[in-house]
C-alpha cells in the first residue's frame, strides 16, 4: 500500500492444544499485516493432516464451517503476500504433501536464492512441482532425505537451501521450527496452557494471552514433540543478519523482535533523524500509519508540535474502480486526505519511513501544499533505498527505486519539497545499540549476506522470484 515495500508472509504453529486451528486463525489475524493476498490453515487429526486455504484475507477465507473441519491439537497457519507475478490459490501456504514417511505441511516466510537451481535439479530426476514459489524445493528434499528422524530429514534439506527462511515444517505428531544461519527473518517461540506456540512476531501471544518465551535463533531448529523442545544447531556458523526493515517498517509496532521493542526503536529513529536532521518548521506531520511512530520521536526531541494533518482510511482494499471523470491523484486521495486547519499557512515536516517509487511521496507533497503549507519538507527514517532485496521481500527493480536515479537534489526537485533528508545508516543502526552490527543493510548499501553473481539473481532466478516468491 502506497508505494511501500511489502514483506510476504506470516506464519504461526500450534503444537498440542485442543483448539489448535482457532489459535491459529487468530495468529494469522495478529499477522494480517505481513500478507493480504492468500491465507491458509493445515491440522492434524488422527494421524491425518487436513488443509483449508484460499485467496484474500483471513476474514475472507476463514468461516465457521472452514474452521470445524479444521480439527486436531496440532496446526499451522500462513498469511502471503505475492510479489509481483503469479498470485494464485496454487501458490498459497501451507504447502501440504504426502511422501514415503507419511505427511508433511510447510509455511514459509523469506527467499531462498538458489530456489531455481534446486527446482532444475530435483524436476531432472523427476519431482514435479505444483507451484511456482520457492518454499516448495523444501519438501521435495525433505522428501529425498535418506536420514530417519524428522528433524535430521528438515536439516538435511535445509543445509542445502541459501538466503532467508523462517519456517515451520509440521508431521502428524512432530512440528520443526527454523530460522536461516543469518536470521533475516523473525521467528519467536511462545506457550499458552502447556502448548506451544511459534509465530512470527510476538504480538499473537498477546491476542491468544499466551506467554512469550523466547525467540528462535539465527541457525537453530527447534523440534517440538510429545517430549518437549529439543533445539538443534545444525548449520554452519555465520554472522547474524538481521532485517533492518522489520523495526523501520513491516512489523507490528507492538512486537519484539531482534532482542528490542518495534515501538521504542521506531521512535528512537524518529529522535535520531531530528538530531542529524533538524526542520525549522511549525509543525510535525506523519504519513500515517507507519510513519506516526518516528514523528512523535521527531516532535519530542525537536520540541516542535504533533498533528494529524493527514487522515488515512482504513477500509480501502487492495483495489478500487476509478470513477469515469478524471480525478487528480485519485489512487492516494482515496487512501489519504489533508486536514486543512491543522495545515494552511504553516511550515510542514512530513515525516515517513521510507520512499521507494516517490509517486506516493510526491503526491502526498502537492496535497499538503493544496491544502495550504508555506513550506513542504521531507524527512525519511530510513537510508535512501537503493538496491533491490532477495530476501523475502517484494521490492521493484533497482532502475524503479527514487534514490538509485537521483542524488539528493533531484529527488528534492522529483518530490517538488522544499528540503528532503534521509537518516544516514550509523545514525540508523545507533538506536540499536549493542547488536547494530546484527543487520542486514543490503537495500541500503548492497552488502547483500548472501552473495548474489553481479549483486543481482540470474534471469532465471529472479523471473522465478517475480512469479510467486514466499
Amino acid at each position: 500500500m502506497l508505494d511501500k515495500f511489502h514483506d510476504e508472509c506470516g506464519v504461526v504453529g500450534i503444537f498440542d492444544h485442543p483448539e489448535a486451528a482457532n489459535l491459529a486463525y487468530l495468529g494469522l489475524y495478529s499477522l494480517q499485516h505481513r500478507g493480504q493476498e492468500s491465507a491458509g490453515i493445515v491440522s492434524s487429526h488422527e494421524g491425518k493432516l487436513h488443509l483449508e486455504v484460499g485467496m484474500g484475507k483471513v476474514a475472507d477465507v476463514f468461516n465457521d464451517d472452514r474452521l470445524q473441519r479444521l480439527n486436531g491439537h496440532m496446526a499451522l497457519g500462513h498469511n502471503r503476500y505475492s510479489t509481483a507475478g503469479d498470485s494464485a490459490v496454487h501458490n498459497a501456504q501451507p504447502c501440504l504433501i504426502n511422501y514415503s514417511e507419511g505427511s508433511l505441511a510447510l509455511a514459509h516466510n523469506g527467499n531462498l536464492v538458489n530456489a531455481n537451481s534446486i527446482r532444475k535439479e530435483l524436476v531432472s530426476t523427476g519431482a514435479i512441482f505444483t507451484s511456482t514459489n520457492d518454499s516448495e524445493v523444501v519438501v521435495h528434499l525433505m522428501a529425498q532425505a535418506k536420514d530417519e528422524s524428522f528433524a535430521d530429514r528438515a536439516a538435511t534439506a535445509l543445509k542445502q537451501v541459501k538466503g532467508a527462511y523462517s519456517l515451520l515444517l509440521m508431521t502428524e505428531d512432530e512440528l520443526v521450527a527454523a530460522r536461516d544461519p543469518h536470521g533475516f527473518r523473525p521467528l519467536c517461540l511462545g506457550k499458552l496452557d502447556g502448548s506451544y506456540i511459534v509465530a512470527s512476531e510476538s504480538c499473537v501471544f498477546d491476542l491468544i494471552e499466551g506467554e512469550f518465551i523466547r525467540e528462535i535463533e539465527p541457525g537453530e531448529l527447534l523440534l517440538i514433540n510429545k517430549d518437549g523442545l529439543t533445539s538443534y544447531f545444525p548449520f554452519q556458523k555465520t554472522p547474524t543478519k538481521q532485517c533492518v526493515f522489520e523495526h523501520i517498517y513491516f512489523s507490528r509496532p507492538d512486537s519484539f523482535l531482534f532482542n528490542q521493542s518495534v515501538y521504542e526503536s521506531r521512535k528512537a529513529m524518529g529522535r535520531a533523524l531530528a538530531q542529524e536532521y533538524p526542520a525549522d518548521v511549525d509543525l510535525i506531520v506523519p504519513v500515517p500509519d507507519s510513519g506516526v511512530i518516528s514523528a512523535l520521536g521527531f516532535s519530542e526531541e525537536s520540541g516542535i508540535p504533533f498533528d494529524m494533518g493527514l487522515i488515512r482510511n482504513h477500509y480501502v482494499g487492495r483495489t478500487f474502480i476509478e470513477p469515469q471523470s478524471q480525478i487528480r491523484h485519485f489512487g492516494v486521495k482515496v487512501k489519504l486526505n489533508a486536514v486543512k486547519p491543522v495545515i494552511e499557512g504553516k511550515r510542514v515536516a512530513i515525516i515517513d519511513d521510507s520512499i521507494v517509487r516517490g509517486t506516493t511521496s510526491r503526491k502526498i507533497v502537492k496535497m499538503i501544499r493544496e491544502a495550504g503549507a508555506k513550506e513542504v519538507h521531507l524527512r525519511i527514517s530510513s537510508p535512501p533505498i537503493l538496491h533491490s532485496c532477495f530476501y523475502g521481500i517484494d521490492t521493484p527493480n533497482r532502475d524503479e527505486l527514487l534514490a538509485s536515479k537521483y542524488d539528493l537534489e533531484g529527488i528534492k526537485n522529483f518530490l517538488d519539497a522544499d528540503s528532503v533528508h534521509y537518516i544516514g545508516i550509523e545514525k540508523l543502526l545507533s538506536v540499536f545499540s549493542d547488536h547494530r552490527d546484527n543487520f542486514c543493510t543490503a537495500c541500503f548499501d548492497g552488502n547483500y549476506p548472501v552473495k548474489i553473481e553481479d549483486n543481482k539473481p540470474d534471469v532465471e532466478q529472479l523471473n522465478l522470484f517475480l512469479a510467486g516468491q514466499q
